[in-house]
């Protein structure tokens, strides 16, 4: 008897939304079967929202439309689920290792901690946290 794999619960990385958005080569083939198991919990953070906002302004990347309507239509696109900010994520960022000292990663890695979540992303910094990361 064959069992069924289970499901997981995913946060994206802020590259992996961006990439899956614009169908990247740059997207794992597993990563391409996590996201379309629809067994599988998709989270975006709020984090990842703010970090776009911030390179957006900059004129650091262009998502062809307004933010707003980009993670609008990600978040449909992908069935994603808002993953907010909360005072437990922030304070559990000051007892991480400086591994990473980029502050979004940072709450990336946080929240995953917190919540039980695997980060999906080809970042492998995030290895060197007690995180699990699937690329």
């Amino acid at each position: 008897m064959t069992t069924a794999e289970p499901s997981q619960n995913l946060l994206l990385d802020t590259h992996t939304l961006i990439w899956l958005a614009t169908d990247d080569a740059r997207i794992s083939e597993q990563a391409r079967a996590l996201v379309g198991d629809l067994k599988n919990d998709l989270y975006l953070s709020v984090a990842s929202v703010w970090e776009l906002a911030i390179k957006k302004s900059l004129g650091k990347i262009d998502l062809q439309m307004p933010l707003a309507a980009f993670v609008k239509s990600q978040t449909e696109a992908l069935n994603l689920r808002r993953l907010d900010i909360h005072s437990e994520h922030a304070l559990l960022v000051e007892g991480l290792p400086f591994h990473h000292r980029d502050p979004f990663d940072r709450m990336l890695v946080a929240q995953a901690l917190h919540e039980g979540l695997s980060i999906l992303g080809a970042d492998s910094v995030f290895d060197a946290y007690s995180v699990k990361r699937l690329w």
